[in-house]
């Protein structure tokens, strides 16, 4: 604090508050892209969606929704595609809330010769979600949300970072004592309908790096949507040459 008041304790400017962000435009149907890298000893994919900010009201059916889809180890995804078909060592989902809308994805890194079958498996449970939870699996996702909560307020570095948020999103005073209530509050069909909304697998981008001449039959054959190929150069920008020492110049 001394540190701080030193730098900044005289400090009368004013500035102008940070122009809002847009939201960013959702993705039109479905589109699949490869990345080829040859020889690659997985393929990562990646589908993802524009989502939703931090202040929507959907914000406590959502985390529910995602909890059973791909947030925890039990969820819809990881049970799927690592316990059932050893497809993958894990595989999940998250939503990346911001001010504006930030994006969800769902992802995996799954054996070369089985991404075809990864991929169906991906839209498979994404579909799933549109479908009533049953209570078990329900209760399952509220507890493990509301039953780990209160370990996030353990440490002076975990309540500076509520805190944090609670002045960056313009939480309301009660938010941390009715985080839990809340969460117990979210119904079967609260999870159906954002599922439905911000998780919709006919309007998402895929993305698949891995060994094209491998992949690409099988993916092709799933009829998901246009496929197109591109090589890393074409994504990232061609590599520069070594310097001096082997460093990139």
């Amino acid at each position: 604090k001394t540190l701080l008041d030193g730098a900044f304790g005289s400090w009368t400017g004013t500035g102008e508050p940070a122009p809002a962000v847009p939201p960013a435009p959702q993705v039109k149907g479905r589109s699949i892209w490869i990345v080829d890298v040859p020889e690659a000893a997985q393929s990562e994919i990646r589908i993802g969606r524009v989502g939703a900010a931090r202040s929507t009201p959907d914000f406590f059916p959502i985390l529910v929704a995602n909890t059973m889809l791909g947030g925890s180890f039990t969820s819809r995804l990881n049970q799927n595609l690592r316990e059932q078909h050893g497809y993958a060592y894990g595989a999940g989902s998250a939503f990346d809330f911001r001010l504006s809308t930030g994006p969800f994805f769902a992802s995996g890194a799954v054996q070369t010769d089985k991404t075809a079958p990864a991929l169906a498996e991906f839209f498979k449970e994404l579909e799933g979600m549109r479908r009533p939870a049953g209570e078990e699996e329900l209760s399952r996702a509220r507890n493990y949300l509301a039953l780990r909560y209160p370990r996030g307020f353990e440490t002076t570095g975990q309540l500076v970072a509520r805190l944090e948020a609670k002045v960056v999103y313009g939480l309301p005073d009660d938010y941390f004592t009715t985080y839990m209530d809340r969460i117990a509050r979210v119904s079967a069909e609260d999870v159906g309908r954002v599922a439905a909304k911000y998780a919709e697998p006919s309007s998402s981008a895929v993305i698949v790096v891995g060994d094209r001449k491998k992949i690409e039959p099988g993916i092709r054959a799933l009829n998901l949507g246009p496929v197109r190929v591109f090589t890393v150069d074409q994504i990232l920008g061609p590599a520069k040459a070594a310097g001096p020492g082997g460093k990139s110049k």
